[in-house]
């Protein structure tokens, strides 16, 4: 799922990233996590194929 943040990237090229987030599991507990980052709109599958990879 990729999710716009709109209240602090709003000024000038902000508007080209968006905030990817992901679920990741655990391998030793089987819980799980979100991990945030900051991506450049033309990068968003490449990074949602990264974290789906690991």
């Amino acid at each position: 799922m990729a999710k716009k943040v709109v209240a602090t990237l709003k000024t000038g090229t902000g508007k080209e990233y968006s905030k990817v987030i992901t679920m990741i599991k655990s391998p030793k507990t089987g819980a799980y996590s979100f991990k945030e980052s900051i991506v450049h709109n033309d990068h968003v599958k490449d990074a949602i194929a990264a974290a789906n990879s690991k």
